[in-house]
């Protein structure tokens, strides 16, 4: 795997941060330290009652440390008991445990994931985030869900928010937000190894954490996946697996008025191909993030991200990715009333696209840019009421500057139950695909004119979407509490293909236009309910409707499935965790997906269970069983020739030391 030399202003910054550093909190300031985080926040949340869960500390609404109760937003937290629990080996399998996503598998590797609508197999208005570094793709707006992996014990929790996010993490966050954070080197000490096989797939772990001389914690680990091919309904295999080698650190120094953190992974995977050799991803990453406690009523916050991907996609592309993304935030209490919070970012991308015969992007290397400035005011009206204004302003070197506001009112009707509503504005801005695609990737001659079939749109602007929310959270009793959010979203400016048929040399017979509009609206609600100590309900239920069309003057020769989504009118979950005698744990999820109506699947029902048995503290034997009502269903996907998710068991060994 070949690794860019880091630009020099990028490495003065992390050297910088280093620096910054060792001067977080001076020993003798050590009195001045903040109290311990509770233990609700410490502990696995899977094991925690419910009045603890709603008082775990999230960051992800408003970048700033706030109780779940007390969130003015749909938000949904994934534990990583839950992930434990429900025997969960990739990201996209953990985040079908939030009842407000829409997770659909396409193949052994590829997923379509979503909320709020507007699936496909190029999502593109869902941010993702792990440890605050966006794993985005600017070739699409969306996320390759082959690249991210974590070690899923190394996961504190997943706070996922369906709703527009843009005020606080920019353009890209229309739908939602998803921020996996992992844990503190401090919390993974000692050692871990990990293996499981089964009829479908297998990987294994090996982690360790120890002590550094200067106060701080560090650990590493390494990983290995192989997943085999899924079928098409044919019976026939679909060249979708993969095989992949990662490694990775997380050192972490914590001081009384601050900390820093130092995390980083490289990778490498095959990807299988049908009827052909395999294809190679590879990359790597660095973050670095300083805090500081400069008053008692003030925080700063410093974060730099350095990312490289190699992507070689046959008969595609090849794609060289190096991202450098900086970001500061400083936050302030004023008078006792004004909570607020702004910040500075900027991201730097250079893509570098070699074509093939297909498909081409014009320029073939792009340097792109995101400048942002951002503030947000929280502002407690009265003991029971707070009002929250923020903006965003961001630049991109395709639309320029974009405006992302949003105003949140918050009442605490008591103090077990909580009613909000908000208003927003947020923006899709352009991808490459969308100003820069062309196929074939040479111009052929039309009437001697060189055109291509289709080509991205010079024109192609923001896609935006207006957003009106409604939500109430309540804990009526020690035993069970819910949520329940109804939204309604306007879009503009979609993106549509745009007859072109008299358009100029080096244009498109077919061109990226934004002349579609939309509207999606619907309810997304869940509640938790412990009848006795050892048993655990959750349950969740999105009922949507999502609409699109056509603007008068649009040409798009597709028609309706110009603009086309691949979401189904509701789906649900019920999940049930037990503690059983003789150290073991059963759980299981039934989930439930309504009809997809273009490209059309059936709607189906699946059940995945998950048994755990302790001989050992520090040994788990678990025995995981997924979609075990049928032999294999589809999900996704266009027949006859879509792939289908089979039924699998994993026996899987987990030993600490």
């Amino acid at each position: 795997m070949h690794i860019t030399t880091i630009r020099p202003l990028a490495l003065a910054v992390l050297v910088a941060l280093a620096v910054a550093a060792g001067t977080v909190a001076p020993a003798a300031l050590a009195d001045e330290a903040e109290p311990p985080v509770p233990d609700a926040q410490a502990g696995d949340l899977a094991d925690l009652s419910l009045e603890q869960l709603n008082n775990v500390v999230i960051t992800s609404v408003s970048r700033q440390e706030e109780r779940l109760a007390n969130a003015a937003a749909s938000v949904f937290i994934i534990g990583s008991g839950d992930i434990r629990r429900s025997g969960a080996r990739s990201l996209p399998e953990a985040l079908r445990l939030a009842p407000n996503l829409q997770v659909a598998r396409q193949s052994a590797r590829d997923y379509a994931i979503t909320a709020r609508g507007f699936n496909g197999p190029f999502s593109n208005k869902l941010l993702v985030l792990i440890d605050g570094r966006s794993v985005y793709s600017p070739l699409f707006s969306g996320v390759f869900w082959d690249t991210p992996d974590v070690v899923m014990e190394d996961i504190e929790r997943i706070e996922v928010i369906s709703g527009p996010g843009a005020t606080i993490w920019g353009a890209n966050a229309v739908n939602g937000v998803i921020n996996i954070i992992t844990r503190s080197a401090k919390d993974t000490q000692g050692g871990l190894a990990s293996a499981s096989g089964g009829n479908r797939e297998r990987d294994a772990t090996v982690r360790y954490g120890g002590v550094l001389a200067n106060g701080g914690h560090y650990r590493v680990y390494g990983r290995y996946a192989d997943v085999d091919d899924s079928e098409r309904a044919n019976g026939s295999g679909d060249g979708s697996g993969l095989r992949r080698r990662q490694a990775g650190f997380r050192a972490d120094w914590d001081r009384p008025l601050g900390g820093l953190t130092l995390s980083g992974d490289v990778y490498a995977t095959d990807l299988a191909q049908p009827g052909r050799a395999d294809a190679p991803l590879s990359g790597a990453n660095l973050i670095a993030r300083v805090t500081r406690k400069l008053t008692d009523d003030s925080d700063l916050r410093v974060q730099l991200v350095l990312d490289h991907v190699e992507r070689n996609q046959p008969f595609a592309f090849i794609e060289r990715l190096d991202v450098v993304d900086l970001d500061a935030q400083h936050s302030m209490r004023i008078a006792g009333r004004h909570n607020i919070t702004w910040g500075v970012g900027y991201r730097y991308a250079r893509d570098r696209l070699t074509p093939s015969f297909l498909y081409g992007f014009l320029p073939a290397d792009r340097s792109m840019h995101w400048g942002s400035l951002f503030a947000q005011d929280e502002w407690a009206l009265r003991d029971d009421l707070r009002l929250t204004v923020g903006t965003k302003v961001e630049h991109n070197n395709y639309t320029g500057v974009e405006y992302l506001p949003n105003v949140r009112l918050a009442w605490t009707a008591s103090p077990t139950q909580l009613v909000w509503g908000s208003v927003s504005r947020t923006v899709r801005a352009p991808s490459r695909i969308d100003r820069d695609y062309h196929t074939p990737a040479v111009p052929i001659l039309i009437g001697k004119v060189p055109r291509f079939t289709v080509g991205g749109g010079p024109n192609f602007q923001s896609e935006t979407a207006n957003v009106v929310e409604l939500g109430y959270r309540i804990q009526p009793s020690l035993e069970w509490s819910y949520a329940a959010t109804a939204f309604h979203a306007d879009y503009d400016r979609l993106r549509t293909q745009e007859a072109n048929v008299n358009g100029p040399a080096y244009s498109g017979l077919l061109e990226v236009g934004n002349k579609a509009q939309g509207t999606t609206r619907g309810i997304e609600m869940w509640a938790r309910w412990q009848p006795v100590q050892s048993w655990r309900l959750n349950a969740g239920l999105v009922v949507q409707q999502v609409r699109t069309h056509l603007k008068p003057d649009s040409r798009d020769s597709s028609g309706a499935a110009g603009v086309a989504t691949s979401d189904p009118s509701h789906y649900w979950q019920l999940r049930s965790s037990h503690d059983l005698p003789y150290n073991m744990q059963l759980d299981w999820t039934l989930r439930y997906v309504g009809a997809l109506e273009k490209p059309a699947v059936p709607s189906y029902r699946e059940l995945d269970a998950h048994w755990l048995w302790k001989p050992r503290p520090n040994v788990d034997v678990a025995l995981i069983g997924q979609n075990l009502l049928h032999r294999s269903h589809a999900e996704f996907g266009a027949a006859p020739n879509r792939s289908v998710v089979q039924r699998s068991v994993v026996l899987k060994l987990t030993l600490r030391f």
